[in-house]
């Protein structure tokens, strides 16, 4: 098997990439440049039209959105427990949270950074607000849901929910509250920051801070 990834770091390709990493397989990480819209290049739209990235090609099949390209991980290595199986108890909350944070932070937080596509620049400010609010609001229900003392989102064994938690939890350091000023969302993420993958994801990606 082959994997190519499409991102650019510290963006929404990180944590498809802290997975490939974390499984330990072999991969191709090729770093997009955002700024001169490489992600709007012809040779690319044919890899993802959607203009967008991330993009995993899968032995020379091109796959598209973050949460997607996740659970593809995870079902393509059963071995690691990543995703609960076809049947089992816990697959309906995987699936709920996958979609949670795919459908309810993950936009939020496009619009808190992008606030001037929300509705106008005029009303960015308003915009950014509402986005903290959604935000916060997720983040409260995730603090209430790790009260119970859980090393990950979804109980004792790590999911592909976890690295998309993990990389928005890092997204949310320029917000007026970060995902840290939650008691157990901070347990949590200190303690997703201090596996070996994230810190290698950190190195490869040069991000700083949040480590």
């Amino acid at each position: 098997m082959s994997y190519t990834l499409y991102g650019s770091p510290g963006t929404a390709s990180m944590c498809v990439h802290w997975m490939l990493i974390e499984l330990g397989v072999p991969f191709e990480f090729n770093a997009l440049d955002f700024a001169t819209g490489a992600t709007k290049d012809p040779a690319y739209l044919k890899i993802n039209p959607g203009g967008h990235g991330p993009a995993l090609v899968i032995d020379g099949q091109a796959y598209a959105e973050t949460a997607a390209l996740l659970m593809i991980l995870a079902e393509r290595h059963p071995q690691r427990g990543f995703a609960p199986a076809i049947g089992a108890a816990d697959r309906a909350t995987y699936l709920q949270w996958m979609i949670i944070l795919a459908n309810m932070l993950m936009p939020a937080f496009r619009l808190f950074y992008y606030a001037d596509e929300g509705a106008g620049p005029e009303n960015a400010e308003a915009t950014k607000a509402q986005a903290v609010i959604r935000i916060e609001k997720v983040f409260s229900r995730i603090d209430t849901l790790l009260a119970d003392r859980r090393p990950y989102l979804l109980g004792d064994t790590l999911r592909a929910a976890d690295f998309l938690l993990g990389m928005l939890a890092r997204w949310s350091r320029n917000l007026p509250r970060t995902a840290l000023d939650w008691p157990h969302l901070k347990t949590y993420v200190e303690r997703m920051r201090a596996m070996p993958s994230y810190r290698e994801v950190q190195k490869r990606e040069n991000l700083q801070g949040w480590i």
